[in-house]
């Protein structure tokens, strides 16, 4: 059967192994598996997102409110933006989709970070557009204007802070440089993580109303999945000019998250205690990971997220390690396939933390 020969430039995205798959592997009791592989929050959700939707569980025969209206408005008021400013995916990562079929097709080209989101290349891929690296590993604004004015992209990427990395653009840099880009280039600036940086360095903090009403060619984009601990309920947003987003709409499909998703989303919003207390907990847990590797002599990208990238040594092997890891009930992500002989370990409980540093003591 012939697919579309796009296709043929597409490599299937491996997400972080579930729990399940280890189970399934090596006959190892789900209780004794700690999965730090995924960046998700550790402390699960808020209690009032678990009360929203066990109370909306007699609604699920019914499709959802289309306009998602009540998340559209919270996330508004969160922002300081209008609702007609704001378009729900079903996890960040829908409305990335969205915007490079909107933007992008075979004759153009997408400036990305060399290590970056996966998902930006596939999305690209999906449309045959051109995908222009550049060459650091951290985001380089410098080199990013410089292909931009080789290449002029139809869309560039700056994810901050990155992923898988960790590490974070300043601000201030950030507005510069999209000051110097042509207004029909689209900038989309993936603030997955911005929780984290904005409580760790207000320096690196990006408002979405700022970057909008700044620029009318900026998309900025955020989720549920991280600090608001929603990963399993497949929430994101993105939010833009009118123009930017209308044009999305058209791209969007009816019904894209569920009856229960809108809830629990809505409600995250409404208990911003749970969600700094968890990122709290978080960074001060990365101070161990931190005091680890500098006790072990392994350089750490300094992050700004709730993850850390440790990167090993010439004589340590980074799949070998997340393999002997994953074997022993530890899940980790390994980052060979970007080209880093390093490991991405999601800063877990202490408990969790505790059995990282005993399993990987013997291993790094």
């Amino acid at each position: 059967m012939r697919f579309n020969k796009t296709l043929d430039a597409i490599k299937v995205y491996e997400a972080g192994k579930p729990i399940e798959l280890v189970v399934r592997e090596f006959g190892i009791d789900s209780k004794e598996i700690v999965k730090l592989a995924s960046n998700e929050n550790p402390y699960g959700c808020s209690p009032k997102v678990q009360e929203a939707v066990r109370g909306s569980v007699e609604n699920m025969a019914r499709y959802p409110d289309d306009s998602m209206y009540g998340l559209k408005a919270g996330l508004a008021k969160r922002f300081d933006v209008k609702t007609h400013e704001v378009i729900i995916g079903a996890g960040s990562d829908q409305v990335i989709e969205f915007a490079v079929h909107a933007k992008a097709d075979s004759e153009s080209k997408i400036l990305i970070n060399s290590i970056t989101f996966a998902m930006y290349e596939i999305y690209a891929r999906h449309v045959g557009a051109e995908v222009i690296r550049t060459a650091s590993r951290e985001h380089d604004l410098d080199a990013f204007y410089a292909l931009y004015l080789e290449h002029r992209p139809a869309i560039i990427f700056l994810c901050t802070p990155n992923n898988p990395t960790g590490d974070s653009i300043d601000a201030s840099a950030v507005m510069e440089f999209i000051a110097k880009i042509d207004s029909e280039t689209l900038v989309i600036v993936d603030g997955a993580y911005m929780e984290y940086a904005r409580y760790k360095d207000s320096a690196k903090a990006l408002e979405p109303k700022t970057l909008i009403s700044t620029f009318d060619n900026v998309l900025y984009l955020g989720t549920f999945s991280k600090a608001y601990g929603l990963g399993g309920m497949r929430v994101g947003y993105g939010i833009a000019s009118q123009e930017i987003i209308t044009a999305l709409y058209k791209l969007r499909p009816p019904f894209n998250i569920t009856t229960l998703s809108l809830e629990a989303a809505s409600a995250a919003l409404e208990d911003d205690t749970f969600v700094q207390m968890s990122i709290k907990k978080s960074f001060e847990e990365m101070e161990r990971y931190e005091a680890f590797a500098d006790a072990k002599g392994i350089r750490f990208i300094e992050s700004y997220t709730n993850f850390i990238t440790l990167c090993l040594g010439e004589g340590t092997d980074s799949t070998v390690v997340a393999d002997a890891l994953l074997r022993q009930g530890m899940i980790v992500r390994d980052l060979a396939g970007y080209g880093l002989n390093a490991i991405r370990v999601t800063v877990g409980r202490p408990e969790e933390n505790d059995r990282f540093f005993a399993l990987a003591e013997a291993l790094i």
